[in-house]
């Protein structure tokens, strides 16, 4: 009903009133037109007040059918009652006289009123009678009016209350009266003799209270009724009020007519058409703008649609009620987009609402905008797709790819070689094509790879020299790059690519390279805003590219460092077979390094350390701690000894680097210090924070030794210690960095027991360990150094080794010569005996001059003849120049000049001196 009048509401307004209506100054809302801005969510109490109140239209109707209903059924309560107490006064007035006749003309009554006593013979039958029935009494009396019986006995004899003319005259009478007993009904009948005279009366009666009994006990059961149809007309009415509250959104009467005034001036002043249609097509409401778009004619409303001469298409969309947005059609010389929404949808009638926008001038307006956005989502995606990596190829790779097809065909990019090798370009004009990205893949463009030189007249070779971006629209016009080479440009032009676009990569005042953008799919030429775009894109690019460029310097010149202050080639020596592997990480150069150092009595020293940190400063950091590790090695200090000098030495570069505000300490750089003695099969291990060494013993079985980790080199003032492990001939001895074990996907504990499992696996020779280990436990991009050593074991037997006890007696010399004389011929070895014997001569007369006993003589053969004496002193020999006058100091200087190497390697209970002899 309410959308009914709104809608003829709706129809009548005339133009000059919502022009009124729109000019009226609008009200602040009040309460209740805020609820219902808010889409009509209320709670039930704030619907129960809205409708209580009558403020509004739903309350109105409310109270007035609540009304309406309670005053039905207050009428129709009394009209039951009232009924019902009418009927039961006439039942009580019919029996009350047919009781009264019915005894009045029983058997015996006649006789019984003559005899001496009446009461006794009337009184047991009017009370059988009267509780027979269902009366209050039955009075038999004489023609005076005096009693013979009465339910109450001392009532019997006395007067009668009632009306006795009628009966006495052969009329019986009905009446209500209050007698003795109260007000009741009673009827009185006149008692006939035979001959017609009336010799007494009977009267039967019911009280009052008996009357309306039937009614009373009737009148629960009406109130119930009555109370149940007012609740369920009440319910009924306040559900219909609440829908209508809804739909009213609780608004009265005058603010409804100020709301429809308002939204109809409002209807018909937007600048956008609205067209209202039911289920059927047919036209229901057009306002001016819709009216103004379509030109529809002034009886359009109440009319289909399809006959309103609308273009097929827009007539068609209307009158199938399909959901549209922003469906533009064509109509006379305008453009409108239309939207179209179902009004059933939320259970609102069958139907349809359109509203029409004209979207000429917007649409031309649309399409530069949109070209606009496409280019600043593709400047936007050059910000963060290109630069992804520190490659120079991967980066210009990057820039083409972004490029096609949003804003060419084909792209090529072009660079100079010492950019790929991190260097700053040299002028010129012969590049490398580094990059390509294109819609195909066959175009007769130059191949990736190759080295071009572009002819002054090309537009490639002015960008270079002017280091502007050139466009040239046409190619076929384009003579001078044509001139680049002839058979090439031919086969390019009947390919199909038509335009191209040439821009320099200038980054500050370097020019890197160039990118050429080409076009063959798109039939439109290159122009001043696809210029100016691939400027900008270039731009961005050569930024990325550049920092490519620097990175590849720095890392090439850390790389470089870093490998040439690695070992070259491992020394030759006979105590063990070695294997190694060193991979720097793939973000940068690290502080991993390894060494193998032949000490004195065939034995050797692994090294290998980590230093903290990634980069130049890391890779010179290990420089310096391998150096001093070969000068401390020189002078064969024990392990922990070694690691001693060491800590000190990273203290002190600590120390200067702080001095000068360096922010990267070396304070965590670890080591791991083992010699392996080959005589005695005994490695003598120190450790400064590294992980711990395995072992793979010649059965396969593995375990990592326990050797005391120590506190990384740089803390200071805590001590090293060391550990002797037996090692059986044909072991290995595994030795790496943290970077084999450990990364971010696992800690140490899970990398060891995954490095235990593929020494477990892996080949007998060092070789075929090392190249297990990699394959099973390197990361696919390990983020820090890996150094791995793997040393095999021998031994020298009893058959490469000889020594003796000399006695602290000067005759003894002569005694060892002769020995060990016998000992070389035995070896094969009678050439060297002149220079062994002097030199042997020489150590252990100085050893029994200057040492104490015991001393022993040691000679080991390998790749050179060693000769050791030992003495219990701890004085060190020192070499120098005796003069002319001096009777001694010239063995030590003979020692030299006849051994390769000679020295001094201090033991807990003193000395040993030893040399070297090259063997043939």
């Amino acid at each position: 009903m309410v959308r009914q009048w709104a809608r003829s509401r709706t129809r009548s307004l005339r133009p000059d009133e919502a022009a009124r209506a729109e000019r009226a100054p609008a009200r602040p809302l009040g309460a209740r037109e805020r609820q219902a801005g808010d889409g009509g969510r209320w709670s039930p109490a704030e619907s129960v007040r809205s409708v209580l109140s009558g403020r509004n239209i739903a309350g109105q109707v409310f109270v007035l059918q609540v009304v309406i209903v309670l005053l039905l059924v207050v009428v129709a309560v009394a009209a039951l009652v009232l009924q019902g107490r009418s009927d039961s006064e006439r039942e009580a007035r019919n029996r009350s006289l047919a009781v009264a006749e019915t005894f009045a003309n029983g058997p015996g009554i006649r006789e019984a009123l003559r005899e001496p006593d009446p009461t006794a013979l009337l009184q047991p039958r009017a009370e059988a009678a009267r509780k027979a029935a269902k009366v209050d009494f039955i009075v038999v009396m004489n023609t005076d009016g005096i009693r013979y019986t009465h339910p109450i006995t001392d009532r019997i004899g006395k007067r009668f209350v009632g009306t006795l003319e009628d009966p006495l005259a052969g009329r019986p009478v009905v009446e209500q009266i209050t007698g003795t007993i109260g007000p009741l009904v009673q009827a009185t009948v006149p008692i006939r003799a035979t001959n017609g005279s009336v010799v007494g009366l009977v009267s039967a009666g019911i009280t009052t209270e008996h009357v309306g009994g039937a009614a009373n006990r009737q009148l629960p059961l009406v109130l119930i009724t009555a109370a149940g149809a007012l609740a369920l007309a009440t319910g009924g009415t306040a559900l219909v009020s609440r829908r209508l509250l809804r739909q009213t959104r609780g608004l009265g009467p005058r603010e409804m007519t100020r709301m429809y005034e308002h939204h109809d001036a409002v209807l018909h002043a937007v600048r956008e058409g609205v067209l209202i249609l039911d289920g059927d097509g047919v036209l229901l409401l057009a306002n001016d703008e819709a009216r103004r778009l379509l030109g529809l004619p002034g009886d359009a409303e109440g009319r289909h649609v399809r006959d309103l001469g609308l273009e097929p298409g827009t007539a068609e969309l209307l009158a199938s009620g399909r959901v549209a947005t922003d469906e533009v059609h064509r109509v006379k010389d305008r453009l409108l987009a239309v939207n179209q929404r179902p009004t059933h949808l939320r259970g609102g009638p069958r139907g349809s609402v359109a509203t029409l926008r004209d979207s000429t001038e917007l649409r031309a307006l649309s399409g530069r905008a949109e070209v606009a956005r496409e280019r600043l989502d593709m400047l936007y995606a050059a910000g963060i797709g290109i630069g992804t990596s520190l490659d120079v190829t991967r980066t210009a790779q990057e820039l083409a790819e972004l490029a096609v097809p949003r804003l060419a065909d084909f792209v090529t990019v072009d660079l100079f070689d010492a950019v790929l090798g991190g260097e700053q370009p040299q002028a010129g004009t012969e590049l490398r094509r580094t990059a390509f990205a294109g819609v195909r893949d066959d175009p007769p463009l130059y191949p990736l790879g190759r080295r071009i030189d572009f002819v002054a007249s090309s537009p490639q070779a002015r960008s270079l020299e002017d280091g502007r971006a050139t466009v040239e629209t046409r190619l076929a016009d384009a003579p001078g790059w044509q001139a680049q080479d002839l058979e090439r440009t031919a086969a390019v032009l009947e390919y199909g690519i038509h335009s191209l676009i040439t821009a320099p990569l200038r980054a500050g005042s370097l020019i890197l390279g160039l990118v050429n953008f080409w076009r063959s799919d798109n039939p439109d030429p290159f122009d001043a805003d696809d210029l100016t775009l691939a400027e900008e894109l270039v731009t961005r690019a050569a930024v990325s590219i550049d920092n490519a460029r620097r990175y590849t310097r720095e890392h090439t010149m850390a790389v470089t460092l870093q490998r040439s202050l690695l070992p070259r080639r491992l020394p030759e020596q006979d105590a063990l077979e070695i294997a190694y592997r060193y991979l720097p990480a793939q973000a940068g150069v690290g502080g991993d390094w390894f060494d193998v150092l032949p000490l004195s009595g065939a034995r050797v020293a692994l090294v290998v350390g980590d230093v903290v940190g990634h980069g130049l400063h890391a890779a010179a950091t290990m420089g310096r701690l391998r150096t001093a590790v070969h000068n401390f090695s020189g002078l064969d200090p024990a392990p922990d000894e070694l690691l001693g000098l060491l800590d000190e030495l990273v203290a002190r570069i600590d120390q200067d680097e702080a001095a000068e505000g360096a922010r990267a300490p070396v304070t965590g750089a670890t080591c791991l210090f083992a010699v392996y003695d080959p005589v005695t099969g005994r490695c003598t291990l120190a450790r400064a924070g590294h992980p711990p060494p395995a072992l793979v013993r010649p059965d396969g079985s593995v375990e990592f030794l326990d050797v005391p980790a120590g506190p990384p080199l740089g803390l200071g003032g805590l001590p090293f210690e060391t550990v002797d492990v037996e090692v059986p001939e044909g072991s290995r001895i595994v030795l790496y960095t943290d970077g084999l074990v450990e990364d971010r996907a696992r800690d140490i504990d899970e990398g060891l027991e995954l490095l235990r499992a593929a020494l477990e696996h892996a080949g007998p020779s060092p070789e075929e360990t090392c190249r297990a280990v990699l394959d099973s436990r390197l990361p696919a991009r390990p983020s820090d150094d890996v150094a791995l050593i793997v040393a095999r074991t021998r031994t020298l037997g009893p058959e490469r080794v000889a020594d003796w006890d000399v006695p602290s007696d000067p005759a003894a010399v002569a005694r060892v010569r002769a020995s060990v004389t016998r000992r070389l011929t035995e070896w094969g070895l009678q050439e060297q005996t002149f220079g062994t014997e002097l030199i042997l001569s020489e150590l252990v007369t100085n050893a029994i001059r200057y040492g104490g006993a015991p001393i022993r003589v040691r000679l080991l053969r390998g790749r050179s003849l060693i000769c050791e004496v030992f003495d219990s002193s701890s004085t060190a020999p020192h070499l120098r120049y005796a003069a002319m006058t001096d009777e001694g100091g010239r063995g030590l200087f003979l020692v030299a000049q006849l051994a390769e190497r000679w020295g001094t390697r201090y033991l807990p209970g003193g000395k040993v001196i030893w040399a070297e002899q090259p063997l043939p």
